[in-house]
């Protein structure tokens, strides 16, 4: 199996539309968490999200009738990977563009479209739809685009698996290029599903925080008085190359994309098994593929979704995994949905994003707002003050609705 670095990374998340400006508002312990302007929330239990502030599309696109075309979600992707590909240095002209791909998934597609057009269809009958509605809506356009702008001829593939989407694809992008299928693939997730009618499904499943007055303090992982997760919409992207080809054109190597494991809890739609199992295997899995032990790893960006049991499973499954290397004060934990809330589809992939900034920095960020830590949370979850730490192996989880549980590890290039 041919190894896999990073040489590029991109994101837009509700702390800013970079991967610089998000970690340094991570590190500074700033919440991107608000009251909800995207539409009039008044009704809805939950009126807080995390929202992407001030971003324009048009550095990214060839025109703005071109973006104009795209969903939300599609434009997002496109400027992370933009971002991703500038730092990596990468010449596509001089690339063999029939091994250079994407996977690139998203949890809700465009669901902004889908609401709007419903409303067209309501107001206006089935002549006013717009022709651009069905491609502009599909979850596939993300990496379809991808691939239209930057002529990538390799692999493309769209990946679904809700909150594990981002990392799903990651993970499945670099095994493309390990089994030698290509040699650079732009991998990551990208979401956009702040609408009246996703924020109302989740407040009818009872899964968002309503601490409506009080928007940054309404993200509580791991703390007791937790009350569920808060939205949130962005796009991560990485670019990911084999090892000597990155060599070759004298790419920066960020880290090493070392390990991916992926397991079900095979247990219910939405809740995961209470035990923590199938995360404890996902990450299990993970390490074994980069042939570490669990003792090696320093740092683990948490799922930590703050949801009441979310964060119990979480920790019980790290519990299960780390042992006494756990409460040993050498294993850090943050979530950086504290931050920016939840992501959905894009979530694990701007956390990959956050774990190679970590890596690279080495510091790590805190887990805000957490003051009263739940009893069954007792791990080191860097409460509320980033710390100094260089950082050779990292691991990112990512649980999702229906069971799926992925784990990413990330490991310091030596070489």
């Amino acid at each position: 199996m041919r190894r896999v670095v990073i040489t590029g990374i991109g994101c837009v998340s509700p702390l800013g539309n970079d991967a610089d400006t998000t970690f340094q508002g991570l590190l500074e312990g700033r919440s991107g968490i608000s009251r909800i302007t995207r539409f009039d929330a008044t009704r809805h239990s939950a009126q807080i999200a995390g929202e992407v502030r001030g971003f324009d599309v048009a550095p990214y696109v060839p025109s703005r009738k071109t973006a104009k075309h795209m969903d939300v979600f599609v434009r997002f992707a496109m400027a992370a990977a933009d971002m991703a590909i500038k730092g990596s240095g990468l010449d596509l002209d001089a690339a063999d563009r029939e091994r250079a791909g994407a996977v690139v998934g998203t949890g809700v597609g465009g669901l902004q479209v889908i609401e709007a057009q419903q409303r067209v269809l309501l107001e206006r009958g089935p002549r006013a739809i717009s022709p651009f509605l069905i491609p502009m809506f599909l979850g596939n356009l993300a990496p379809g685009h991808l691939a239209i702008h930057y002529g990538l001829k390799g692999p493309n593939v769209h990946l679904s698996t809700a909150c594990a989407t981002g990392t799903h694809a990651i993970g499945e992008a670099a095994h493309v290029i390990a089994r030698g299928d290509a040699d650079i693939m732009l991998a990551g997730g990208t979401e956009s599903g702040i609408t009246p009618l996703l924020v109302a499904g989740f407040c009818a499943a009872n899964a968002l925080s309503t601490r409506n007055d009080s928007p940054e303090e309404a993200s509580r992982p791991f703390d007791r008085g937790r009350d569920g997760f808060v939205m949130g919409e962005g796009a991560g992207i990485l670019v990911l190359e084999e090892l000597e080809h990155a060599r070759k054109r004298g790419a920066p190597i960020l880290a090493e994309l070392a390990g991916y494991g992926l397991t079900d809890d095979a247990h219910h739609m939405t809740s995961p098994d209470e035990n923590g199992d199938g995360g404890r295997r996902a990450m299990q899995a993970a390490l074994a593929r980069a042939k570490v032990n669990p003792e090696d790893v320093d740092y683990v960006n948490a799922h930590g979704t703050a949801t009441p049991m979310g964060d119990r499973v979480e920790t019980a499954g790290l519990k299960a995994l780390f042992g006494e290397h756990a409460r040993s004060g050498k294993l850090w934990i943050s979530s950086t949905k504290s931050m920016v809330g939840h992501l959905l589809g894009a979530a694990g992939a701007v956390e990959a994003v956050v774990c190679v900034k970590t890596i690279v920095e080495g510091k790590v960020h805190p887990t805000i707002n957490l003051h009263d830590p739940d009893p069954d949370c007792d791990l080191d979850y860097v409460a509320n003050a980033a710390r100094d730490r260089k950082v050779r192996l990292a691991l990112s989880n990512s649980f999702g609705f229906g069971g799926h549980n992925a784990s990413l590890l990330f490991r310091a290039f030596e070489g």
